[in-house]
């Protein structure tokens, strides 16, 4: 996907999540490991739970933003919805699925704060901080849940 305008860039995000989710889940019925397929399709629910809350930010974003060109995108090496989930978590552990999702969530935080530091449009910059505090707290959600699931 080309990524031209902030509406791009947040239809992207609801790409990845979406993805993902299909993938955990996917996942989550291959394991072999009941602990790890738990933790896969929890995982999976919480991320389309979060494509649903970007699907929202695009829809209650202002048009003019929503359309404003996205010229220093390019300049940061996104992660591809193809690259984002792989067979690999229907083998993997539970603490190694934890860490590969915090890795997906930082690489998707890591872009947000790059652009916001780079928004030359209020309304652009207002945008960015809000979806990354969205990423943010749900990271910090997720986090948390899936402590408790490690200490059962």
């Amino acid at each position: 996907m080309e990524i031209k305008t902030f509406e791009d860039l947040i239809d992207w995000t609801r790409q990845l999540h979406s993805h993902l989710a299909r993938c955990l889940h996917e996942s989550a019925g291959k394991h072999k490991n009941e602990r790890a397929s738990a933790l896969l399709d929890y995982i999976a629910r919480h991320e389309q739970l979060l494509a649903e809350a970007v699907t929202e930010f695009e829809k209650q974003a202002d048009p003019k933003v929503l359309n404003t060109r996205l010229y220093d995108y390019l300049n940061h090496k996104p992660i591809k919805p193809g690259q984002a989930c792989d067979t690999r978590f229907a083998t993997l552990g539970f603490d190694d699925i934890a860490r590969e999702i915090f890795a997906f969530h930082d690489q998707v935080m890591d872009l947000y704060d790059s652009l916001i530091g780079k928004a030359e449009i209020e309304g652009a910059k207002t945008l960015l901080e809000n979806l990354l505090s969205l990423e943010q707290h749900e990271a910090m959600r997720l986090s948390s849940q899936i402590g408790r699931m490690s200490d059962l």
